[in-house]
């Protein structure tokens, strides 16, 4: 198998795993509403779904389209930094329980979350994020895309986290 290939493969996989993180979020959501749950913020995440989507179909196109050579070794390097934003998401999500989503969402009562990686990071899905934005189309070389995302990224990230701060901060302590 080609590169080319291989690396088609890996978007379909992370388009797939993308699509188990909505329908638990959807059956979360559904929880979550259940017990209360207020939504914050809302007007950003028409974004974010369109700045994902990108990530994989621009990744995709670039690699297609141009062919660059791909270098091995780095290659194998970015694969890495994939898996491991990959296992810090999932860490997240398992650590959050029926209280993770893709919407900010949170259910009046319940205390922050302060096990897991949030041990350590206030917001450690957002150091998933970051990462995977650079190091997935980095597989193939799209260095057009990776930085495409990342800038667009940054007010994106930066609205999320003002509407994920003013929601957190409504918990008990």
């Amino acid at each position: 198998m080609t590169a080319f290939v291989l690396f088609t493969i890996l978007i379909v996989l992370v388009a797939l795993e993308r699509i188990v993180e909505l329908v638990v979020s959807k059956r979360n959501l559904r929880w979550s509403a259940e017990h209360g749950g207020i939504e914050f913020g809302r007007s950003h995440y028409p974004y974010m779904v369109a700045l994902h989507v990108f990530l994989l179909v621009g990744s995709l196109v670039e690699v297609w389209v141009w062919q660059k050579p791909i270098n091995p070794a780095f290659a194998w390097t970015m694969f890495a930094l994939v898996l491991a934003s990959q296992a810090l998401r999932w860490w997240c999500i398992t650590t959050l329980g029926k209280r993770w989503n893709t919407l900010v969402v949170i259910v009046p009562g319940m205390p922050r979350v302060t096990s897991g990686p949030y041990r350590w990071l206030s917001h450690p899905n957002y150091v998933a994020v970051v990462i995977e934005g650079i190091a997935l189309p980095m597989v193939g070389f799209a260095w057009v895309t990776a930085v495409i995302f990342t800038v667009l990224n940054i007010p994106l990230l930066t609205a999320r986290l003002r509407v994920e701060n003013e929601a957190l901060g409504t918990l008990p302590k």
